[in-house]
């Protein structure tokens, strides 16, 4: 691993998950998650600015078998925002990019997008956004979603439909895309707070913790060629994609 480096890619991955125990280690046409999600970064930066960062013995031989990076993180961690910034405490970077796990089709040119976003805002902590293209997902309660001002800064997050109106008109909804930038001063005083905030609790959404803490959040907008992974019918129809059969996976 490079230390003291303008940046390190870091993508958190843990095995007991609530809601899809084991998902970094399940197989779509053959390969790991955690792995498909680490080759999509790996077409744009080296695999010494790349670790995984995991609390289980399990996913840290997944990667060694393909000759990734990983670096075992406490098991008490509250999110994976935590889970990187433990990896901030042990190697010193300007800038951590964290790509979630669970996206095995993640998009390399968004990446490619927030590093060049991360050097021009150096000391911003940056979020990835795109429209959501299918209403149906405006109401999906695992994607989580976004508004923003003009500036494009953050104003809240919610697995909720949001904006919404009394009057039920229709409007254009906006998810987050799990790529991240973090400045190291920030993510460590992130780490610094011991128990989820109040609204990152309530929506089960950690950028919030943020924005309760009094740090501002800038959105970048990133492609819709990404599919996160939340629960087994996502696996299934990541799998339907990747095999080249007949599916729509727009969000």
């Amino acid at each position: 691993m490079q230390k003291n480096s303008d940046f390190i890619v870091v993508i958190p991955a843990r095995y007991g998950s609530k809601r899809f125990p084991g998902k970094p280690l399940k197989r779509i046409s053959g390969i790991p998650m955690i792995i498909r999600t680490c080759l999509q970064c790996l077409k744009i930066v080296k695999n010494s600015q790349l670790v995984v960062a995991t609390d289980d013995i399990k996913i840290k031989k997944c990667c060694e078998k393909y000759s990734i990076n990983s670096i075992l993180t406490s098991k008490k961690c509250k999110t994976g925002t935590d889970r990187v910034a433990e990896v901030a405490k042990k190697i010193k970077a300007r800038n951590y990019i964290n790509v979630q796990g669970d996206e095995p089709i993640f998009n390399p040119d968004d990446l490619s997008k927030m590093l060049k976003e991360s050097k021009r805002n150096k000391n911003k902590i940056l979020l990835g956004y795109t429209k959501i293209k299918n209403r149906i997902n405006c109401n999906n309660k695992n994607i989580p979603k976004v508004v923003f001002d003009k500036n494009e800064n953050l104003l809240y997050a919610s697995r909720s439909t949001i904006p919404s109106s009394k009057k039920n008109q229709k409007s254009s909804c906006w998810r987050q895309v799990l790529v991240y930038s973090f400045p190291r001063s920030k993510i460590l005083k992130f780490y610094k707070i011991k128990k989820k905030t109040t609204l990152e609790k309530i929506e089960d959404i950690e950028i919030l913790r943020f924005l309760e803490i009094g740090f501002n959040v800038k959105l970048v907008k990133m492609s819709n060629k990404s599919y996160p992974v939340d629960t087994r019918k996502d696996l299934y129809q990541v799998e339907k994609f990747l095999s080249k059969k007949k599916i729509n996976l727009i969000l």
